[in-house]
């Protein structure tokens, strides 16, 4: 005889938080919380990865099919804390591979409270409290890049690029006026720097510019756009009759932390606007998901120096606020929470400087007659997504919070304090090089060479010289191999995690220089953890000296 529809679902409730106070079934389910905890917890070791390398087979993974009957609780959790095992440890302090941070507790726990209740940030009515969250949350960060939050206002969204998605409909509805009803009537273009990211490209293609669209201008050689070409290029493009929907100003470049002059990108638009009397105002984007958190140093006295930080840090602090201190001047900002600002995926939000913008991405009142029946704030609206969870606004606050500006301070100064430190070990060894020097965030980029490379004249040699191009090809091939040594060690969970981009800039001739890539994010980072990187890269070469 079949089990009863009554019985299974009666088994299923145990599954469910209580939806009223049961302290029998509160406490199962905070013990069944705390067992997953306990179970990632023994999959931790003294290697910067939980659990042992795994794998991964997709095949597999194609064939899994949805079973007949129903798992108990117990067994679901426990086979998906094995999903994490062979997963790298952002918080760990051997773990320098991306722009991936470890998030706080508070953070952490701002993501799972909205993930028990389910709000949706789609109206008020929908999330209560959670919809003053993320206003709080915007208002906050707000006041700390230069915006008055009496007028600027935001929305979180699906990421760093859903940032530069809403900056540049908000620009293309200035650009082209009734776009939104019409559809794209005109070619319209983005402007940004050849180090830009390469969302750029993305939302071109899903806005309907183009990538072709995409216009990027030369940078220098710290990786921040050329103001020179800028003004010429933006210039051409005006008297041409182009209409511009976007420039995109990076603060804090994803490989190199190159910042762009965002003051300068603002004053040559104004110059243009009056000059030429255009119709409209070119919509000038901040991207500084990853440079935001530096607006703490804005105020930050640099020659007292009351956090006491080492001169080479307060330099490299000082390099970086003196391009963040321009945020407000953008016409809009897109911040990665879930990058410098220590919260777990996703948490971005899109600011604009003033609120009014928003309403250009407004729908019709008469298209959505199911949802914003009651309450004040209704994102839903204007916003690409219906369905928003509260997780990365509880997150965002939660970490605002809890540093607070001389919390975020601290930990950012130290971050640049070890990353420094590596520089310094790095510009002191006979076989490597810093190719972002110049730069002052805590990223570091830095080429590997063979016994008997003059270090101090081949970078520039394989940049500038055609006819060094076989040696810049030796020596890219020679970087890829000590990466995957280096990562074939950190996949067995010993060495240090770090990575590669295989074109950190082009030669003047036009080839990739490929770069090996250390970002430390780790508030548990320390000298030990430098020594750790040049551990690595020294066995590699003895191995690709010997043969391997």
């Amino acid at each position: 005889m079949s089990t009863s529809y009554k019985d299974i679902v009666g088994q299923l409730r145990s599954a469910f938080p209580a939806p009223v106070s049961d302290r029998l079934h509160d406490a199962y389910f905070v013990f069944s919380c705390l067992r997953a905890l306990d179970q990632v917890d023994a999959l931790k070791s003294a290697a910067p990865m939980l659990g042992t390398p795994v794998t991964l087979d997709y095949e597999a993974a194609r064939a899994r099919r949805v079973d007949e009957s129903p798992m108990t609780l117990e067994a679901v959790t426990s086979e998906l804390v094995q999903y994490l095992s062979g997963m790298f440890i952002w918080g760990h302090p051997r773990a320098q591979i991306n722009v991936v941070p470890p998030p706080t507790i508070p953070s952490i726990i701002g993501g799972l409270l909205p993930s028990i209740y389910n709000p949706n940030l789609v109206s008020d009515e929908s999330s209560r409290q959670v919809s003053i969250a993320e206003v709080e949350a915007i208002a906050m960060t707000a006041g700390l890049v230069g915006y008055d939050p009496s007028i600027a206002d935001g929305v979180f969204t699906f990421g760093g690029t859903g940032t530069l998605m809403y900056a540049g409909k908000i620009g293309l509805e200035k650009a082209v006026p009734g776009v939104r009803q019409q559809g794209l009537r005109e070619p319209a273009v983005l402007v940004c720097s050849d180090r830009a990211h390469y969302a750029n490209l993305t939302v071109a293609n899903w806005l309907g510019l183009g990538e072709a669209q995409v216009v990027k201008v030369p940078s220098t050689d710290d990786n921040q756009i050329r103001i020179d070409a800028y003004t010429r290029e933006l210039t051409a493009l005006v008297d041409a009759g182009a209409r511009i929907a976007c420039i995109v100003a990076t603060m804090g470049t994803t490989d190199a932390f190159g910042l762009d002059d965002l003051a300068a990108m603002v004053r040559v638009r104004d110059e243009l606007v009056q000059s030429r009397g255009l119709d409209y105002v070119p919509h000038v984007h901040a991207d500084a998901v990853i440079g935001w958190a530096w607006s703490v140093f804005n105020d930050y006295d640099f020659d007292g120096n009351p956090l006491g930080f080492r001169h080479r840090t307060v330099r490299a602090l000082a390099g970086t606020a003196r391009r963040i201190r321009h945020l407000g001047l953008a016409d809009s900002l897109g911040i990665d929470y879930h990058k410098t600002g220590f919260t777990p995926y996703v948490s971005s939000a899109v600011i604009v400087k003033d609120g009014r913008d928003l309403a250009r991405l407004a729908r019709r009142e008469e298209d959505t007659p199911y949802i914003f029946q009651s309450g004040e704030r209704h994102p839903g609206k204007f916003t690409i997504e219906t369905s928003r969870a509260g997780s990365g606004p509880l997150a965002a606050l939660a970490n605002l919070r809890l540093f607070g500006r001389q919390g975020l301070q601290s930990l950012l100064g130290h971050l640049v304090a070890i990353a420094e430190e590596l520089r310094e070990q790095l510009e002191g060894h006979p076989s490597t090089t810093v190719l972002n020097g110049d730069n002052f965030g805590p990223v570091t980029l830095f080429r590997v060479y063979p016994e008997g490379v003059d270090t101090f004249a081949m970078p520039e040699q394989e940049r500038r010289d055609p006819a060094f191009r076989d040696q810049l090809l030796a020596h890219n091939a020679y970087n890829r191999r000590v990466f995957e040594l280096i990562q074939a060690d950190a996949l067995q969970g010993v060495g240090v995690v770090i990575s590669l981009t295989d074109c950190y800039r082009e030669t003047d001739y036009g080839e990739p220089i490929v770069a090996l890539k250390s970002y430390i994010l780790s508030p548990f980072s320390d000298e030990a953890q430098v020594h750790a990187v040049l551990d690595s890269i020294a066995k590699a070469r003895r191995a690709i000296a010997a043969g391997a």
